[in-house]
């Protein structure tokens, strides 16, 4: 027979008050309306202390400690940035001296050289996979190839090389290509490619040596820029496996080498969560020091607020 159970007796609950005992939220935790008029450092400083409200605010002030210090700011990314059309943001943070690094996978370079070429990007692949048309566009194909065998006979990293041919071809667009404005102000941008996943490799012109020769040199640049991280900040944004991988790669290297590398802060910005990015990027690198965030929404509204809130805090008044 089975046991048979009655309505649990609860008379005899031990109770407290309400005011002695500790709680995660209060009202000093709250939101505050904003009032007309109100500036960016004003909405940052109205958000809730709460999750990302807290979290937020706290990278902001670490990225202009950064910044304040002369310390490097590295940012790796994933072609979606570029497409959701943020390239005038990284531009604008790469022009005020903000991002001192960029690392991009190999679609970075297709969607941004298609851009500078044609202002426009991004094929309907839906549309076209079945006929085998996907990846064929021909300037995309050729002239890319083309830029990265030239750089690896001139020895050259691959983002050198197709930031030398776009600032060459002197193209319509040059002015929001992350390539072109990275090679122009000398700032290094690094290309890690894995082959077979990018349109350009399916191309007759592709060169297995130049490409893979082109990407090492960049990965070993990119360590160079590791290297200097103490004191620093790594922002991940939108690349879920490759970026992460690299980055951790990198890091391993360098403090392999002897490069005290301890001390620095990591984001990821992305839609979902990932293994890779929590691991790879907010929790491995910062388990010995610094401190690690993980923030998740929109590209397109995440990474113009943390811009625009940085040239904020960088820019405000002493006081205020």
């Amino acid at each position: 027979m089975p046991k048979k159970y009655q309505p649990f007796d609860c008379r005899g609950l031990k109770t407290y008050s309400l005011h002695d005992r500790p709680s995660k939220v209060t009202v000093a935790d709250f939101a505050r309306p904003l009032p007309p008029g109100a500036t960016i450092g004003d909405f940052i400083a109205s958000l809730p202390r709460q999750l990302a409200g807290a979290e937020f605010p706290d990278l902001v002030a670490d990225l202009v400690a950064v910044h304040r210090a002369g310390r490097p700011l590295l940012l790796g990314m994933g072609a979606h940035v570029i497409k959701v059309g943020l390239n005038p943001i990284i531009i604008d943070l790469l022009e005020r001296g903000i991002i001192t690094g960029l690392a991009m996978n190999g679609a970075g370079i297709i969607h941004d050289a298609e851009i500078a070429m044609a202002g426009r990007t991004s094929e309907d692949v839906a549309a076209v996979l079945d006929e085998g048309a996907f990846g064929a566009a021909r300037e995309t194909g050729e002239e890319i190839n083309r830029a990265i065998k030239r750089g690896a006979e001139q020895g050259l990293g691959l983002g050198e090389a197709v930031g030398d041919w776009l600032l060459a071809a002197d193209f319509p667009h040059n002015r929001l290509s992350l390539l072109a404005t990275a090679r122009r102000l000398g700032v290094p941008l690094t290309v890690h490619v894995a082959l077979g996943t990018d349109i350009i490799h399916i191309h007759p012109a592709a060169d297995g040596a130049a490409i893979g020769q082109t990407s090492l040199q960049d990965f070993r640049l990119f360590c160079s820029q590791v290297a200097d991280l103490e004191g620093g900040a790594y922002l991940n944004l939108g690349s879920a496996v490759l970026l992460p991988e690299v980055f951790l790669k990198a890091l391993t290297l360098v403090r392999n080498q002897g490069h005290p590398v301890r001390c620095f802060t990591t984001a990821n910005f992305d839609f979902i969560r990932h293994y890779r990015t929590m691991t790879n990027v907010v929790n491995r690198p910062t388990a010995t020091g610094g401190r690690g965030y993980n923030l998740i929404g929109h590209h397109e509204l995440m990474i113009p607020l943390l811009a625009a809130a940085l040239i904020d805090a960088l820019t405000a008044l002493p006081g205020r």
